[in-house]
């Protein structure tokens, strides 16, 4: 038995679970997995994050933040932050993504999710809260997957070092407008896989959040964008409008004109990112599936170069990465 399957057995059986049935579920982008546990009609989730790849203690201080804020984050049953295992709620198999893919109303569950984020905008108080912020080193060094891994599979050439400082102080002029908005804590991957139906709950409660371990203090906009501009899944126009209206018609004394700049740019950056780590999954980690999605990046990120406050990177992109560039890269061998 490898070390890491002794680990979880011990902490498996320290905690009440070692006779568990355990069937795993389907993995995400990271090194993190998960398994459903069964006992006698319980279940639970068993989170292994092995380290030094996976960091559980974000998890837990997010979680901790959420559920005390009124919000359906799983509770955490039991935990071993250095060995990167937890054993959480079980929220079952909802997610919107299936519930969408089974006909559910995409209406209902989208007002729901931003309601969520409206009642989050609402409850959370900045004072004293130990997220890190988003700064500009984070959203930098996130923009900057698109030159780093994108540009060189399409190329087939590293990235000039003076073409990526040009990008890069291109962002930096840009970013001061996207916090032309409150700032709130920020999930940072807010969309239909990562939110969840519970049964028995009402109002925003019957909403379960996943993977916030990487919240971070920033623009109120930037979980609008991850929820409404999704890179896996397309969203009618009119639906995006609406869902944006009800978040705005919340906060009547919100600066409309900046909010929506903030919301461009920071979609505009998600999506270079994205695109950057979509490739990388490929190329690094040897996950080409991600790939799919790349066609759908550039159609939402020419949609935000459309807004005026990003003439500087339309520019830089129809010189650098013109639209015959715009491709998606061939699956690493």
């Amino acid at each position: 038995m490898a070390e890491r399957d002794i680990a979880i057995a011990a902490f498996l059986a320290a905690h009440g679970w070692g006779d568990a049935a355990r069937a795993a579920l389907a993995g995400d982008a990271s090194f993190r997995r998960y398994f459903r546990l069964t006992r006698k009609g319980e279940t639970a989730l068993l989170m292994d994050a092995p380290p030094p790849q996976e960091d559980v203690r974000p998890f837990v201080a997010v979680d901790g933040m959420l559920r005390d804020l009124g919000f359906s984050a799983p509770a955490i049953l039991a935990g071993d932050e250095a060995a990167g295992l937890l054993l959480i709620e079980d929220f079952g198999d909802d997610t919107f993504t299936r519930l969408l893919a089974k006909g559910a109303d995409e209406t209902a569950l989208y007002a729901l999710a931003v309601d969520v984020l409206i009642a989050l905008h609402r409850r959370f108080k900045p004072d004293g809260n130990a997220l890190p912020p988003y700064d500009d080193t984070r959203f930098l060094n996130e923009a900057a997957l698109l030159v780093d891994w994108y540009l060189p599979a399409i190329t087939g050439q590293p990235t000039p070092p003076q073409l990526r400082d040009a990008y890069l102080d291109l962002w930096r002029g840009l970013l001061p407008r996207a916090r032309h908005t409150p700032q709130c804590l920020v999930l940072r991957d807010y969309h239909v896989d990562n939110l969840m139906r519970v049964e028995g709950r009402d109002g925003v409660a019957a909403c379960g959040l996943l993977d916030f371990q990487d919240a971070v203090h920033g623009p109120t906009s930037y979980d609008l964008v991850s929820l409404l501009e999704d890179s896996r899944r397309d969203i009618a126009p009119t639906l995006v409008a609406s869902m944006l209206e009800r978040y705005l018609a919340a906060f009547p004394d919100l600066d409309r004109e900046a909010f929506a700049t903030s919301f461009a740019l920071l979609g505009a950056q998600r999506h270079c990112k994205v695109i950057g780590i979509f490739t990388r999954l490929d190329r690094r980690d040897h996950k080409p599936r991600y790939l799919a999605h790349i066609p759908r990046l550039w159609r939402l990120l020419d949609r935000n170069l459309e807004t005026q406050a990003l003439a500087p990177l339309k520019e830089w992109l129809d010189r650098n990465i013109p639209r015959a560039l715009r491709v998606t890269p061939e699956a690493a061998s």
